[in-house]
């Protein structure tokens, strides 16, 4: 279809094609010419779009529009791959990805992803799988990686612009008494007892306990140090690594009461050597996921606490009984090995003697509450045969 009308310009052209439409081009910064992806009804859209490009050109926003014409499922991949992920994050983001993002936007170029479709997805997935916490991660995720479309001028600018839709509002963690964590320590067996109370008292996450060794515990200052972690993927493979952060690698000071079933444990159960793993099933295995979680279910039933505690949650456990027994912030973020640049900003630093005083006044805490319920129940309980023998 030509054109039957023309116009010179400092910048750019307008034409008139034989509809009456108008339609503009212009030179992009490499010298190949453009044509703007719409025509026009008047002379003067065209030109005002053409004044636009210009400005964008003079103030360097000018954005090449064939640059976002990259397949979102191609780049998010890429995203995953590049950005140095633990074993575990990486596993969550493709998960996240795969059942929850590029069932809607991965056919779709990275332009074409607009924030009306954005909000139409989350609306979607928050109804058909009501799991709000799960949407808000995965509207992370493609934020995160939308972000980086930008930076990389792929996009004008982020179509994420759903205020608080990232946020999550998990239910407040449940917190079990000395007596429950006893009587868990207990339900579960001798083998599995010191796993429970280095998860409450310590507080190590399991894959932190999955990777100790022998040689990071000192019976006689009653410290554990953690080194490596060693988390296990969904498909059952062991990972072995770095800790969760910086802070992961630290010096644990527990409190004394653990002695007898540390010093037991290290006798009755752990790998023989320096290099022996503290940690191992009864077939001399590593210690495996799938298989303590049905141990700790049944636990969790004979104990009778509710089926929403986790084993992690000992870690919340932990982080209470410290905080009832002294510690500050700083304090419990030193012993459970959380980072923080805001916090280490503004809290003060909590260093191996404080920590020791920390293990004490927990000592002291769970003896106590041990002592109460040894009055409370004439009957001997799991607390009073750990402090018997």
């Amino acid at each position: 279809m030509g054109n039957t009308k023309g116009s010179r310009r400092r910048f750019g052209a307008v034409r008139q094609y034989r509809s009456g439409r108008w339609t503009a081009s212009y030179p992009d910064p490499s010298g190949l010419v453009r044509r703007a992806p719409i025509t026009f009804a008047t002379k003067s859209d065209a030109e005002v779009w053409l004044s636009q490009v210009e400005a964008d050109l003079t103030r360097g926003d000018w954005q090449d529009p064939d640059a976002g014409a990259v397949n979102f499922e191609t780049y998010a991949v890429q995203w995953v791959a590049e950005r140095g992920l633990s074993a575990t994050t990486a596993e969550l983001y493709r998960r996240l990805l795969r059942l929850h993002i590029l069932p809607t936007f991965g056919a779709w170029d990275l332009d074409e992803i607009t924030p009306p479709r954005v909000r139409t997805w989350r609306a979607e997935r928050l109804v058909e799988t009501g799991a709000a916490t799960t949407v808000a991660k995965a509207y992370r995720l493609l934020k995160a990686i939308l972000e980086t479309a930008t930076d990389d001028e792929l996009i004008r600018r982020n179509p994420c612009r759903i205020r608080g839709a990232g946020k999550e509002s998990a239910p407040e963690r449940q917190v079990a008494t000395v007596a429950q964590v006893d009587a868990l320590a207990d339900a579960l067996g001798p083998r599995w007892r010191l796993m429970v109370y280095l998860g409450a008292y310590g507080p190590l996450r399991p894959e932190e306990q999955a990777e100790l060794r022998r040689r990071d515990v000192d019976l006689d200052t009653m410290t554990i140090r953690v080194r490596m972690a060693a988390p296990e993927l969904t498909t059952g493979r062991r990972v072995l690594g770095d800790t969760k952060s910086e802070a992961g690698r630290r010096l644990i000071v527990l409190p004394s009461f653990l002695r007898t079933d540390l010093r037991r444990h290290l006798d009755w159960y752990a790998e023989k050597g320096p290099d022996g793993l503290l940690f191992v099933g009864e077939k001399g295995k590593p210690f495996r996921r799938s298989t303590f979680g049905r141990k700790w279910r049944r636990a969790r039933e004979v104990v009778g606490v509710p089926d929403g505690f986790r084993f992690y949650d000992l870690r919340h456990t932990g982080h209470t009984m410290a905080t009832r027994s002294g510690a500050t912030l700083k304090d419990t973020m030193v012993r459970a090995g959380q980072s923080s640049e805001r916090a280490a900003l503004i809290y003060q630093h909590s260093d191996l003697s404080r920590q020791q005083e920390i293990a004490t006044g927990l000592d002291a805490l769970v003896r106590t509450e041990r002592e109460r319920a040894k009055e409370g129940d004439a009957g001997p309980s799991g607390a009073d045969l750990v402090q018997d023998a």
